[in-house]
């Protein structure tokens, strides 16, 4: 399923209202001794902090981070390098954006809209990508599926079962509360309108009222707690609405075992050798369809154009695969995505989805071999549950190994999120962690970038910190094109800043960890000691 995050705020909000009602040899990498005295940083971000976190540096700026605007500055300067080609492997992506499209991977050995297969990949008319969801967008789970195919293992079909009841249930009483939530922040507003005597009012205005009316001061504490959600009112009923809706889809196709997304595709997504379906056009389609067109701007969206926000990476041309829908990727689509963006020269493929069942995990594990038999790069997002993914019981596919057991190849990096907040806090109360099956973390929470119709929006999850890591392998491999995909997850994990305090896990105070115990390198990425690094081992040093 495409790692989409709204539902940090709708969590959030819920139990909250519920409680209360390369460069030259003597630039010097970050010295790690000195992240943990790090001041914690005790104002909030600036408005242009918040478009550009991501990119800050720790030490400069008190903010987590990757130390990108550092790299630009003080290595990279002006040079461009070798242009990358990055696939995002994932929804459609608005492919006309102001800020991505004179970024886009073209096939320039194929003719656009003749209808055939003028280079002989098998693909026709993919001049940026390709399309194996046709039109379709709307998808099941994948548990819900197995339950609707009946696909004949018993114990499968229990576990899918169980976890179906379970998310129907929740999703059930969730969409519920939103609408009771909504009710009474709509009462409250309406209320305090009238005693203001204006539309619209600030969390001021509202403090300033003096009342003993027990009824009026219980508006008043509800809207309050809205305030600390988002800046305005009318954003809380976007978002409140905009639950409500999530809730509702995924009651409605999601975890509808009626429901059939995939017959407006046509192939048999089960069986690997029916092929040729889809269409050569992934430009995204309806008004959800955002969730590619964001994490490409993370990986790429021209730099310094004046225009809404930059990408990490200044030379990568990319190249759009749209596989996941609304619901659950299809194995089969994921590893021939995988494949037609190794046969199609992608140097580094970005996979910010996952999913808790996987009956075909053969296919996608082969194709991963496959990649790394080409020397491509795969970077995975360690998904939003908040768990422990070396706990058999929180599976999160596709990965690189089997039951914790060797990494299957030696191409794939999968990533956790950070927020802001450097401190006990910093790492995402969503993010999946792992001492196994996570390598590293990077900026997730609020990452602003494009989404389609040349807009621009903040968004969370580890959906945005695995391009971000994608455009810092992209940097580097740009740089140092004579170095392989083996060596630059290796340079990305021993290059980054290690943090030895303690950390909130889960956004649950009573577990405290150390991100060296809950990830393969114990390390947040960091850009510019990663170009220092890449530099020594592309000189043989």
């Amino acid at each position: 399923m495409i790692l989409k995050f709204s539902k940090v705020f709708y969590s959030a909000l819920a139990a909250s209202f519920l409680f209360v009602g390369c460069g030259a040899t003597s630039l010097i990498s970050t010295p790690v001794e000195n992240i943990d005295t790090v001041p914690l940083k005790i104002t909030d971000l600036s408005d242009a902090q918040k478009k550009n976190w991501g990119h800050l540096d720790l030490l400069a700026d008190t903010i987590p981070g990757m130390s990108v605007d550092k790299a630009y500055k003080e290595i990279i300067k002006n040079r461009k390098g070798k242009k990358i080609i990055v696939a995002v492997l994932d929804s459609g992506m608005d492919l006309k954006h102001e800020d991505l499209d004179n970024v886009l991977w073209t096939n320039t050995k194929e003719i656009k809209g003749n209808g055939k297969d003028d280079d002989g990949n098998g693909y026709i008319d993919d001049i940026h990508g390709y399309n194996f969801l046709g039109t379709s967008y709307n998808e099941q789970l994948e548990y819900t599926r197995i339950l609707s195919l009946n696909l004949g293992d018993t114990s499968l079909q229990t576990k899918a079962k169980s976890e179906l009841d379970k998310k129907h249930q929740e999703n059930l009483q969730n969409k519920q509360r939103y609408e009771e939530i909504l009710q009474a922040v709509k009462n409250a507003d309406i209320a305090v309108q009238k005693e203001l005597g204006k539309e619209t009012y600030t969390k001021k205005d509202l403090t300033s009222i003096e009342t003993e009316d027990q009824a009026m001061q219980k508006n008043i504490s509800i809207l309050m707690q809205m305030f600390t959600f988002a800046d305005s009112i009318p954003e809380v009923f976007e978002e409140l609405n905009s639950g409500i809706s999530h809730f509702a889809e995924s009651l409605n196709y999601n975890l509808n075992v009626d429901f059939n997304g995939r017959k407006e595709v046509g192939d048999n997504p089960y069986d690997f050798s029916d092929i040729g379906y889809g269409n050569g056009n992934p430009q995204s389609i309806g008004k959800d369809e955002s969730h590619g067109t964001h994490v490409a701007g993370i990986i790429g969206a021209e730099r310094n154009n004046g225009k809404g926000a930059n990408g990490v990476a200044n030379n990568v041309a990319i190249m759009s695969i749209r596989a996941v829908p609304n619901g659950d990727e299809y194995d089969k689509d994921i590893a021939l995505g995988i494949r037609y963006a190794v046969d199609n020269g992608a140097k580094i493929i970005n996979c910010s989805f996952g999913k808790s069942f996987s009956p075909n995990a053969q296919w996608v594990y082969d194709a991963i071999k496959y990649a790394a038999s080409k020397d491509v790069l795969i970077v995975h997002a360690a998904g939003n549950d908040g768990a422990d993914l070396d706990d058999p019981n929180n599976p999160n596919f596709p990965n690189d190994q089997i039951n914790n057991g060797a990494e299957i190849s030696d191409n794939v990096i999968t990533v956790g999120a950070l927020d802001s907040k450097y401190g006990s806090e910093v790492l995402a109360s969503y993010s999946n962690y792992g001492k196994i099956n996570v390598d590293v973390f990077a900026p997730g929470t609020d990452i602003y970038s494009t989404v389609p119709n040349n807009k621009y929006k903040a968004m969370p999850g580890t959906s945005m910190a695995s391009p971000a890591v994608a455009g810092v392998a992209a940097l580097i491999w740009s740089q140092y094109p004579n170095l392989n995909a083996s060596q630059i997850k290796k340079i990305i994990l021993q290059s980054g800043l290690s943090l030895k305090t303690p950390i909130i896990l889960g956004g649950d105070t009573s577990k405290i960890s150390s991100l060296d115990k809950i990830s393969t390198s114990g390390k947040i990425v960091n850009a510019y000691n990663a170009l220092l690094l890449a530099e020594k081992i592309s000189k043989g040093k």
